[in-house]
């Protein structure tokens, strides 16, 4: 019997894959690759250009990844309905999630996990701003709990809500996945990250600690950090996190702060020295079960990684009976 995703993080770093919309621009798509040549509608290349997605998930399992990430990360209905694909959030999901589970099941080497992503809704519950903060909470729970459904009816193996920038919008996810589970009739991990700026702050001044002790107890299995700073400015976060020796802690930093060049932000951290960072952070801090890479980041980086998980199994053990 194939171990669980909650069982393999008990047992070791597992490591999750890099950018997908890095490796989409790479491919050059045209408005005619999107579906109904909507440009910029970067998760329906799942309909329009499935062997797109399947080839960067497949770059990144062959560098070496245990878990791979949908392509859904503006997969909830606020976002779909941009495109006119609202009305299908639950079919879409599904479908994006058995994509990804297609290209795991190439892989027989050993066992791969797929993460249901879920991105931010574009709103912000918790502000007063006429646009952003004119939604309500019902909506939001509404919206994402058919994401979910669909994404735990293609069988993923664990829900990931990420780069989010409202605590408040992160508790609600919370409660939309719960209510996908009830509805489905299954139980999968949750896994809840936030987006912090160099100062430690999300996007509306929310610390750490603050976002932390607001959804650790919302039966969450794995708490974490990813996007919008590199490692370094994760630091004091990651060092707070792991001192509440509570849950398991996800890191997936950029690479490096971004750089405005031409209008585009780049971003210049080499795999190597992302992987010297990650690795100071996986010896020093022992609830750290989770890397990868998020903006930025390549098939080259995730490999540089593994490299790094695999040169250091014998210390990762380590530091678990100490």
């Amino acid at each position: 019997m194939t171990e669980s995703f909650l069982e393999a993080l008990k047992k070791r770093v597992l490591l999750f894959d890099g950018a997908m919309g890095t490796e989409i621009q790479k491919l050059n798509p045209q408005p005619q690759d999107f579906p109904n040549t909507k440009d910029g509608f970067n998760d329906g290349l799942i309909l329009s250009r499935p062997e797109w997605i399947k080839q960067i998930h497949r770059s990144y399992l062959n560098a070496g990844a245990d878990c791979i990430e949908t392509n859904t990360f503006g997969g909830n209905k606020f976002k779909l309905d941009e495109y006119g694909f609202g009305d299908q959030t639950i079919e879409f999901n599904k479908q994006a999630a058995e994509l990804a589970r297609q290209v795991c099941n190439e892989f027989q080497d050993k066992t791969h996990f797929v993460i249901g992503s879920m991105g931010p809704s574009g709103f912000l519950p918790s502000s007063n701003d006429p646009d952003l903060g004119k939604i309500s909470l019902d909506e939001i729970i509404n919206a994402f709990a058919l994401q979910a459904e669909g994404l735990i009816l293609g069988n993923v193996d664990a829900l990931l809500i990420e780069t989010s920038q409202d605590i408040l919008e992160v508790k609600l996810v919370v409660e939309a996945c719960h209510n996908a589970m009830k509805k489905v009739q299954k139980e999968i991990p949750i896994i809840a990250n936030i987006t912090l700026d160099q100062y430690g702050k999300m996007l509306l001044g929310t610390n750490v600690q603050s976002a932390y002790t607001t959804v650790s107890d919302m039966g969450i299995n794995i708490f974490g950090l990813n996007c919008s700073t590199g490692p370094d400015e994760m630091t004091p976060s990651v060092i707070w996190l792991d001192e509440q020796q509570d849950l398991p802690i996800l890191v997936v930093p950029n690479a490096g702060m971004p750089h405005n060049e031409g209008g585009k932000a780049v971003y210049k951290m080499t795999p190597d020295k992302l992987s010297q960072k990650l690795e100071e952070f996986i010896l020093k801090h022992k609830n750290i079960k989770i890397i990868g890479g998020c903006c930025g980041t390549t098939p080259e980086h995730i490999a540089e990684l593994r490299k790094m998980i695999d040169n250091n199994n014998i210390k990762i053990n380590n530091r678990e009976s100490q």
